[in-house]
């Protein structure tokens, strides 16, 4: 049998799982990465039928995955928005980070995996899963709402706080010293500042640069560009995933929503991935010893990130409805959480037990999150009527 007929073999069962997945997520009304997750629990170490022979097209494909989810992102928002936005959400943005952040973090240092899972696991509880967000909206039919403007200004806060952490995340997992973390934490936020400034004023040469009448030329040129910026800002200790994003904002009007419609595929295909390499390298033996932390992190979490959209939709004078809404759509985590902890996972800096707890608390997170979109409205009705205004 020829060397490469057993990979194609396993890919190719891959790829036609993961569609039979996508297809069941969606019929039952919940987002496809639980079911990715547990698809590679079952088929990596320690699992039903170990996978063998595809690590090295799964680990680059993964790292793809990763760079599309962050480059789509960064199309999602102009500069213009992020700054508006930024202004619009500062409050309820800092709210957000110190009630959500925190949980995760108390808990990786009741489980001793010192300052750095701390910080991991931080990001992992803190970073709502825009992706999911936008699906169950739009799905919902919310997507005009009041309350909607006021989500979205707090995941575009916690998008420019992800170009800030994740950096100095990979410096220290990579070791780096205080003085290199404070070095990353700099060059991070003047690229920031240099691609918003240089999005306002200039995006449409940015955009002019990759463009192109042709789809196979205006593809091969997004994704190239992207990998490259990814590449260099892996080089200089910024994450890959943060350059991806900031090449997304610098993109701009009609080539940023070409793109989106070009990439959507891709980046769907390759995140997959990504969520299955991610539960391949996890053993699912690992989960139960730390299921009780991830469900106590699921519990507090819903109810951190429920205070964050009341409070911050009370301040626009949002009514309980609204408000109730708001809250409950920020619930979700999902394709970035396992970013996160896949980063401190394969740096090898932290406790192994993170990818677990990590992939415990997302697949609850991913599945909780759209079902509480979903009954605020007959909850809060119920509330309503039990405990009148």
């Amino acid at each position: 049998m020829p060397e490469t007929a057993v990979p194609l073999i396993e890919l190719g069962a891959v790829f036609f799982g993961l569609g039979l997945l996508g297809r069941l997520a969606w019929r039952i009304g919940i987002s496809p990465i639980p079911l990715y997750l547990v698809g590679g629990l079952a088929f990596g170490a320690g699992g039903l039928v170990p996978l063998h022979g595809i690590e090295g097209f799964t680990h680059i494909a993964g790292e793809i995955g990763v760079i599309l989810l962050l480059l789509l992102l960064g199309l999602e928002y102009s500069a213009a928005e992020l700054v508006t936005g930024l202004r619009r959400s500062w409050m309820a943005g800092l709210l957000d980070l110190v009630l959500n952040a925190a949980p995760g973090a108390a808990v990786a240092l009741m489980l001793g995996w010192g300052p750095i899972g701390a910080l991991a696991m931080a990001g992992v509880t803190y970073i709502s899963s825009s992706g999911i967000i936008a699906k169950v909206l739009g799905d919902l039919g919310r997507l005009g709402n009041r309350e909607t403007p006021v989500v979205l200004s707090i995941l575009v806060f916690e998008d420019l706080a992800m170009a800030v952490y994740l950096p100095i995340l990979t410096a220290l997992l990579a070791g780096a010293t205080l003085l290199g973390g404070l070095t990353a934490v700099g060059i991070s936020l003047v690229a920031v500042t240099v691609v918003l400034v240089v999005a306002l004023r200039f995006g449409r040469f940015v955009s002019m640069i990759v463009d192109s009448p042709h789809p196979e030329v205006f593809l091969l040129r997004v994704l190239g560009a992207a990998l490259l910026v990814a590449g260099v800002a892996s080089q200089l200790q910024v994450s890959a995933a943060v350059g991806a994003f900031l090449l997304g904002i610098a993109i701009s009007g009609a080539t940023a929503e070409n793109a989106t419609k070009l990439l959507e595929p891709l980046r769907d295909l390759f995140a997959a991935v990504f969520f299955v390499v991610f539960g391949l390298n996890t053993d699912p033996t690992t989960i139960p010893p730390v299921l009780g932390y991830a469900v106590a992190l699921a519990f507090v979490t819903t109810l951190t990130k429920v205070a964050t959209g009341w409070w911050a939709a009370r301040r626009q004078g949002i009514g309980r409805l609204g408000r109730a809404r708001a809250g409950a759509a920020l619930v979700a985590r999902g394709e970035f959480s396992i970013v996160i902890a896949g980063l401190a996972v394969s740096a090898g800096a932290v406790d192994s037990q993170l990818a677990a707890l990590a992939t415990a608390y997302v697949l609850l997170m991913a599945i909780l999150g759209p079902v509480a979109a979903r009954v605020v409205e007959p909850v809060a009705e119920l509330f309503r009527r039990k405990v009148p205004a």
